[in-house]
């Protein structure tokens, strides 16, 4: 360990003597254990999404479309439909509009992972999801991950907050002393194993010098089903246990029996399943029908260089192309539905 990271140690655990916060102890010593129980780390692979940076020297890189796509060119995507519908609905000045329309002329050609609108930068940005794990598997949410106050399983009413949306990434941020031991040994961490194609190894490899510090994002919480020895992640994350219970309860009681169109017996069972589970409050896994699903807390990070956060790498494959996602749009905001209808 280089005299930089030892000095990053060294300050976080006297501002935690000094602070003198029980809370913080008490998160400390649940992460101890943690490490312990869960030993080694899971890697589920790359997410991206979209950080946007203001002018100026010393403005942050700020979250501002979650990741959680699987493919750069979905994040490309949303940056797209993000820009037309402020140009759409958010806007009356013509000169806005013009240079937002710009963009989205871009994106309908173009695999650009950088662009600068109105004097906003905005980037592709790709970053890792890893687990811990042990004997017995991921590891589940711990006792002192953050809760809501009110726990309610009934499916609320209009979106639900976003794990990223508004996070700065900032390595120099620190959340306590077992996290800034986990970003010091994430900072050699790249991809081994014959099960990863040679370029996403040696690419891998290359974002271990090109992009050497890490900011860690916020802690999210999933569904995973046990397959074997592995464990096969179910739907998105959660920003809190309960979330991702609630989702789990919804699955077994509603979701799944649709989606799926099971006969009236095994919707039954998996919606006992599912009130077994919600009222036992605070479970994190359940079992039916030989299947095992779990509850598991999942650490996320983006590689950080000199230029600010990690982009796609040559190795991240897109299953498609960029394209033509929405009408045209006039700059005082007249929409054109009949040239798609002619194309």
């Amino acid at each position: 360990m280089d005299e930089h990271w030892k000095r990053r140690l060294d300050d976080v655990r006297a501002g935690m003597v000094r602070e003198g916060d029980p809370v913080a102890w008490v998160t400390e010593a649940d992460a101890v254990e943690a490490s312990v129980r869960y030993p080694r780390l899971a890697v589920r692979g790359a997410l991206f999404g979209v950080a946007a940076r203001e002018a100026g020297a010393d403005a942050p890189w700020r979250v501002v479309m979650p990741l959680q796509d699987g493919m750069p060119q979905q994040s490309r995507d949303g940056l797209q439909s993000k820009f037309f519908f402020w140009a759409k609905d958010d806007t009356d000045d013509p000169e806005v509009r013009r240079e937002l329309l710009a963009a989205v002329r871009v994106l309908e050609r173009e695999p650009v992972d950088e662009l600068v609108v109105l004097g906003t930068t905005y980037r592709i940005v790709r970053g890792d999801e890893v687990a811990r794990t042990g004997d017995d598997g991921l590891e589940p949410p711990r006792p002192t991950d953050p809760e809501p106050a009110f726990r309610v399983w009934e499916r609320q009413r209009g979106a639900r907050r976003c794990l990223d949306t508004g996070t700065v990434l900032d390595p120099e941020k620190v959340r306590g002393l077992m996290a800034e031991a986990l970003r010091i040994g994430l900072r050699e961490f790249h991809y081994v194993g014959k099960r990863y194609p040679a370029a996403v190894r040696a690419d891998s490899r290359e974002a271990v010098t090109t992009h050497p510090d890490i900011a860690m994002l916020p802690v999210g919480f999933g569904i995973v089903e046990r397959s074997g020895d592995l464990w096969q992640p179910v739907g998105s994350l959660a920003p809190t246990p309960h979330e991702a219970r609630r989702d789990l309860y919804d699955d077994l009681t509603d979701l799944w029996a649709l989606l799926y169109q099971w006969d009236d017996e095994k919707r039954e069972r998996y919606r006992r399943a599912g009130e077994l589970f919600r009222a036992a409050e605070r479970a994190d896994e359940v079992r039916v029908e030989g299947r095992e699903f779990r509850i598991c807390r999942v650490e996320r990070m983006v590689r950080f260089g000199p230029d600010g956060p990690e982009g796609p790498r040559p190795s991240d494959i897109d299953e498609y192309g960029p394209t033509k996602m929405h009408p045209r749009m006039d700059e005082d905001g007249t929409l054109h539905y009949e040239e798609d209808e002619e194309a």
